[in-house]
């Protein structure tokens, strides 16, 4: 035989021997398909006995996208309110009559918890009862301090422990409270306003603003930044607002002439509100942006925060 036929006759033989793979792997994957669906057929048993001992099977099982685990814990429900009210029918609670509606309530929340035994000249109950800290001392287990304010302006705190399941469902004061000294005054920061802003364009355009925003005088939108959309409080509490100072945070709040396009300055208005009933001091944050020789009110911010951040 010639070299050269010989050579042709190998070429052959590489794709039928290529050939001859492919089909016997298309063999064994219809083969693989069959015994699934016959194990399946056959139970759930043999079904597990061919997922262990098939490895293709597990390959493929292995190789799917991982699921992503889904958190289902509940945040835990802060039971302020629920010792805020123990507190208050407890104080107008009596030992001598547990028939009534308050001291019932206040044994439902609290079984083993005694009621009070006020003497017939004792101070008056309380006028309000507010819940003022709450602090959670371990799982389920909280520490609530209320404060309790008589007519006479006094204050005495109460702290009431109590008990909450893991879903923040339900609760219970789990024994008597205790009384405790007030909380401290915190520290307050140094105000970030430390620009004072004159009389000028400035001062007015906050002044119009509160004016119209607090006592309906003019179209609060006449007043806000393009974009900008804010609802006036209403019906309106008060008559008249005047502008007792406005301090900035930037610099260029206090210049004489409206600065370029699309400077903004924050601003701390304190304003004195009149109503029927008297004059009442208030403060507002407010961000301007300056814009065609006009400032504009381009955020309100709620809150009294003193540190004049980024808005």
């Amino acid at each position: 035989m010639s070299p050269s036929k010989h050579a042709s006759e190998g070429e052959a033989a590489a794709p039928m021997a290529a050939g001859a793979r492919l089909e016997a792997m298309r063999r064994r994957v219809r083969l693989s398909r069959l015994a699934f669906w016959t194990v399946i057929a056959a139970g759930p048993i043999a079904l597990g006995v061919a997922v262990t001992s098939t490895p293709t099977t597990v390959e493929a099982a292995t190789s799917a996208k991982p699921t992503t685990a889904v958190r289902t814990t509940a945040a835990a429900a802060d039971p302020a309110g629920y010792a805020q009210l123990f507190v208050s029918v407890w104080l107008r609670s009596s030992a001598d009559d547990a028939s009534t509606a308050q001291a019932r309530l206040a044994q439902s929340m609290a079984p083993d918890v005694e009621l009070p035994d006020p003497a017939a000249d004792a101070q008056s109950t309380p006028q309000s009862v507010t819940a003022v800290r709450s602090a959670q001392r371990a799982d389920g287990a909280w520490s609530v301090t209320v404060a309790a304010q008589y007519t006479d302006g006094s204050v005495r705190y109460y702290a009431v422990p109590v008990a909450a399941d893991r879903a923040g469902a339900s609760f219970a004061v789990a024994g008597a409270p205790g009384v405790v000294a007030g909380p401290a005054r915190a520290e307050v920061p140094k105000s970030s306003y430390g620009v004072t802003v004159p009389e000028g364009d400035l001062s007015a355009a906050v002044g119009e603003f509160l004016a119209a925003y607090l006592t309906g005088a003019g179209e609060v939108s006449r007043y806000l930044a393009p974009g900008v959309t804010l609802a006036p409080v209403s019906p309106a509490p008060y008559a008249a607002v005047s502008v007792e100072q406005v301090s900035a945070v930037e610099e260029v709040a206090a210049a004489e002439q409206v600065p370029a396009d699309g400077t903004t300055v924050r601003v701390l208005a304190r304003v004195k509100a009149r109503d029927a009933s008297g004059r009442w001091p208030l403060a507002y944050e407010l961000a301007l942006t300056a814009r065609s020789g006009r400032w504009e009110v381009s955020a309100l911010e709620s809150g009294t925060a003193q540190n004049g951040g980024a808005r």
